[in-house]
């Protein structure tokens, strides 16, 4: 396989090439690139011992940890497939999980909701930390046989327009495409450090760790996001990026505001005076188009980058050097110029399907591309316009919230006969969740009643801010008229609007 090159390979290649230099920082942790290596190899022969093999899944269920990374590339030496699983979810969010993946292997730290899933679930569960070091202490280093960098490594949960979510399958080909474009664009060198402050199970934040991981680069992990705390590791780790947007810039620059720690090393978008005084102001063109450009799960990330395009017509920007995108017609022709239709790619990025849906793969590869979901248009000058989902999604702050999802949790309630959800504008967060509920003849429920039934059944950040009542929910065949309710109700500021 000598045209391949896996994440395992390139560890590999990191330990005898950058020996002295940290690859990832974690509380009292830090081992260099010939240090992580070591422990990804015994890793991945315990987890071979635990009867992990090819094609195998392995699930995380914790928050951000350096772990979740050695077991991506331990997963990388075996052929088996890493999910880092939402830890933000419900006890019956990850229940599903685990059943659709049925995983070889799950890595868990402790809380309410993963206590109860381990208590009802058989099979190898490692608990992180001391069980976990004692794992990997009780292994010995060996080889394993080549894998091909075709074969799926990671799979991230997404796109749950039908009520539940999918396990997009990612290759270390498309994960090593994706970065190599993203470390160009955004001009990264070695040296370059990340802070993974993000959730590792979204994509936004597990692009940019692969990506300074492929350069040679330093990860430094912290469980979640933590104003304070993403203050003093940006000084103290001499951090060159984090995952920031608007509103978590904002309690960044204010627990700053008296100067108590140098941010300077963070060299990262304009955003407000304050900010721009604590900070490097970075002249990349990632940076310099305010991270800007339209991408998806399934895309490795980005597809199209604002950057490859500064100043261009279409604010999604020209697509990655190793993908194809073309606007389609509904019969896979390309629309003319100027005109609208779905958002569709191929390339070196791309996924490698969902995992255990054939109809729905078929459905999203038709006519030989990928089919997004997502309308666009190419302009005049040849950029990209995103014009929003085919069908509806709500965006709150980084997290994409399915209509459906929501409206299947609201539906289990007894007294409810039937439900719509719509997004509202949130001068924060962008939109906040809004259900529109009409309940079962001579039945009862109030708003809260509600919120709380769901609060058991959704993440938090999916759960209805306020539930308004209605004799019925208008139709468009099938569906709920979406538009309908927006205007009613209040609706707007959806994704591309």
């Amino acid at each position: 396989m000598i045209h391949s090159l896996t994440l395992s390979d390139a560890l590999a290649e990191h330990a005898r090439s950058r020996p002295q230099v940290t690859a990832v920082v974690d509380g009292e942790v830090r081992l260099t690139y010939p240090e992580l290596d070591e422990r990804v190899s015994r890793l991945a022969a315990a987890l071979d011992g635990l009867g992990v093999g090819a094609g195998d899944r392995v699930v995380w269920l914790g928050q951000n940890a350096y772990a979740v990374l050695e077991l991506l590339l331990a997963c990388s030496r075996l052929g088996a497939v890493l999910c880092p699983a939402n830890w933000r979810q419900s006890l019956d969010e990850l229940r599903f999980v685990l059943g659709d993946l049925a995983p070889g292997a799950v890595v868990w730290e402790p809380s309410d909701v993963t206590t109860a899933l381990r208590d009802e679930a058989g099979g190898a569960w490692v608990r992180a930390g001391e069980e976990y070091e004692r794992l990997l202490a009780g292994a010995a280093p060996r080889d394993f046989a080549q894998v091909s960098d075709a074969e799926p490594v990671l799979a991230l949960y997404t796109a749950a327009f039908s009520g539940r979510p999918s396990a997009a399958l990612l290759s270390s080909a498309a994960l090593l495409a994706h970065a190599t474009t993203l470390l160009v664009v955004r001009r990264m060198e070695p040296g370059f450090t990340f802070l993974n402050n993000g959730p590792l199970f979204h994509v936004g934040t597990m692009m940019f760790c692969l990506a300074t991981f492929q350069i040679g680069g330093t990860n430094v992990f912290t469980p979640a996001f933590d104003p304070e705390e993403v203050c003093r590791l940006i000084d103290a780790e001499r951090v060159t990026q984090a995952f920031l947007f608007g509103p978590m810039i904002d309690a960044v620059a204010k627990a700053n505001a008296g100067g108590k720690y140098d941010l300077s090393s963070l060299r990262f978008v304009a955003h407000s005076a304050e900010w721009n005084d604590m900070i490097t102001v970075d002249d990349s063109p990632w940076c310099r188009s305010k991270m800007g450009g339209y991408g998806q799960t399934e895309v490795g990330g980005m597809l199209t980058f604002l950057g490859l395009a500064e100043g261009g017509a279409g604010p999604a920007g020209r697509p990655s050097p190793l993908a194809q995108v073309r606007i389609m017609a509904p019969d896979g022709s390309e629309v003319p110029v100027g005109e609208v239709g779905e958002i569709c790619a191929r390339g070196k990025t791309l996924f490698s399907g969902y995992f255990a849906r054939p109809d729905l793969n078929a459905e999203k590869s038709r006519y030989g591309w990928h089919h997004t979901g997502d309308l666009g248009r190419r302009e005049p000058d040849g950029t990209i316009t995103f014009i929003g989902p085919k069908l509806r999604m709500i965006k709150s702050g980084a997290e994409n919230i399915y209509p459906a999802e929501v409206e299947r949790a609201l539906k289990t309630h007894p007294a409810v006969a039937d439900a719509a959800v719509i997004g509202v504008p949130d001068p924060e967060w962008h939109q906040t969740v809004k259900a529109v509920v009409s309940l079962k003849p001579d039945a009862t429920a109030t708003e809260d009643d509600l919120i709380t039934h769901v609060r058991g059944l959704l993440a938090a950040y999916k759960r209805p801010r306020h539930v308004t009542f209605a004799d019925t929910i208008p139709k468009r065949g099938f569906t709920p008229d979406y538009d309908a309710l927006d205007e009613a109700h209040g609706g707007g500021n959806y994704p591309g609007a």
